[in-house]
């Protein structure tokens, strides 16, 4: 099976270089200095299930690669130019593996490449890249979801990913439910996300302070709402469960939008805090939580973008 992969940075770094590592054919689709590291050098990752280094094949054509599964591990906000850059790759049927933060990558993906090529998916990972071409892992065991939503045109490259990554001694599944595994994976992030951009805590604080604590729940059930308005009941004891995911966490841990907003970069504003409170106003699900953190957190994030 042939493998690409959009985004060499945690998400793409990690799960990329697992399968380059273990044999698979991959290419990473990258650019800049990440495209001068992996040419020059190996990717380099530093892991808590073993660091390793391996050379890899990059380039920054897309047109150059033929792929039968393109794994888009870039920021939510990259995904329409990951689409447009599948389009123009050598393999017209290639099935398109969306791995952000939120709900709103598979129509993006879908309105350029059409739904029978794209599947729904989802990666858990607490990881950063720490320069070009170089992974940190160092919490939590690394896994992925994916499945179809709509049907795809090629369903079997669905498994035959899977059991790749299952020989590359990552846990991967096929769930029978995937939008409501998108939405558990969702509700876990975007609450935290959101609190820990606009206060600039890590985890360990953010959980301790009763006040952001309850705002942390309110989030929680919020989207819990959401999820079950849109079709996907989570289950009477989802925000429970999450709540006790957060709260097992390293007290360090931060989140990548919260260090992006730190750092005045661009962030998963709109895909996350943002999404919440569209997808609220569509369900009829009063979103006060999240809106004000959006409100909060929008001049920084049209700051960043120049846009202010």
């Amino acid at each position: 099976m042939r493998v690409a992969v959009i985004g060499a940075g945690a998400v793409g770094g990690y799960f990329g270089g697992r399968l380059a590592a273990a044999g698979d054919d991959v290419i990473f689709l990258v650019r800049g200095r990440t495209l001068e590291a992996l040419r020059s050098g190996p990717l380099q990752v530093k892991s808590i299930k073993g660091d390793f280094e391996v050379r890899v094949a990059a380039t920054d054509e897309a047109a150059e690669i033929q792929a039968d599964v393109v794994l888009v591990a870039v920021k939510a906000w990259q995904v329409p130019e990951a689409a447009e850059a599948i389009r123009k790759m050598a393999t017209r049927d290639s099935v398109a593996v969306p791995l952000q933060n939120g709900m709103e990558a598979p129509e993006q993906l879908a309105a350029v490449l059409g739904w029978e090529r794209v599947a729904g998916g989802l990666c858990r990972i607490v990881a950063e890249a720490t320069g070009p071409g170089k992974i940190d892992h160092y919490w939590a065991e690394p896994s992925l979801a994916f499945g179809e939503l709509r049907p795809i045109a090629h369903r079997q490259r669905l498994e035959q990913l899977r059991e790749a990554f299952v020989g590359a001694d990552v846990r991967c599944d096929i769930p029978g439910d995937i939008a409501k595994a998108m939405w558990t994976k969702f509700l876990f992030i975007a609450p935290w996300s959101s609190l820990a951009a606009l206060t600039g805590l890590p985890i360990g604080a953010l959980r301790s302070n009763p006040e952001m604590r309850a705002r942390l729940v309110a989030g929680l059930h919020e989207m819990d709402e959401i999820a079950r308005r849109k079709g996907s009941d989570l289950g009477p004891e989802s925000v429970s469960k999450t709540l006790a995911i957060l709260d097992g966490l390293p007290a360090d841990t931060t989140s990548s939008m919260q260090r992006d907003v730190v750092a005045g970069r661009p962030s998963e504003l709109e895909a996350q805090t943002g999404a919440v409170v569209r997808f609220g106003r569509e369900a009829g699900v009063p979103t006060p939580a999240h809106d004000a953190i959006y409100a909060e957190l929008l001049p920084l994030e049209k700051r960043a973008r120049g846009l202010a």
